[in-house]
């Protein structure tokens, strides 16, 4: 269907490769030239002001609920005029003992213009069909939970 390819690349720096040590900083570089600064968490020695995978993660969800529920409002003739949303993503051990980002929850706010609003049944409802058919959300094995408001 398609391919959606990046690039990331580290090098090792001057300090000692330890665990507790050495600079987990790499770059990620995107097919149509954007360039991201990534690191671990800082509980595992990362650098805290930069992005980490969970985060990534969690953007790549919301992003796709995101663009999915646009496209489903505008062919249900609905004009989104903002929409904000503050994912979070949750790690911890799961039943094997693994450490996995076990949940992932949006919590999109949406406005709407025009004549046509929909109702909080619709709104959950245009939520509901967006998580669906997010191909993102259908391809992790998080449960991804929305909290429309």
């Amino acid at each position: 269907m398609s391919e959606h390819k990046i690039g990331l690349s580290w090098k090792k720096g001057p300090e000692d490769f330890k665990y507790e040590s050495y600079d987990r900083t790499h770059s990620i570089r995107y097919s149509g030239g954007q360039k991201l600064t990534g690191s671990s968490t800082t509980e595992t020695y990362g650098n805290g002001e930069l992005v980490n995978p969970e985060e990534l993660l969690a953007s790549a969800v919301c992003s796709c609920h995101f663009l999915t529920f646009l496209a489903i409002a505008a062919k249900s003739r609905y004009t989104v005029s903002t929409y904000e949303d503050n994912a979070i993503a949750v790690l911890e051990k799961n039943t094997d003992g693994k450490t996995v980002v076990t949940q992932i929850d949006l919590y999109p706010k949406v406005t709407f213009e025009g004549e046509k609003i929909p109702d909080q049944e619709a709104l959950n409802g245009l939520h509901a069909k967006a998580h669906k058919n997010c191909f993102i959300s259908n391809s992790i094995k998080s449960e991804v939970t929305i909290h429309p408001s």
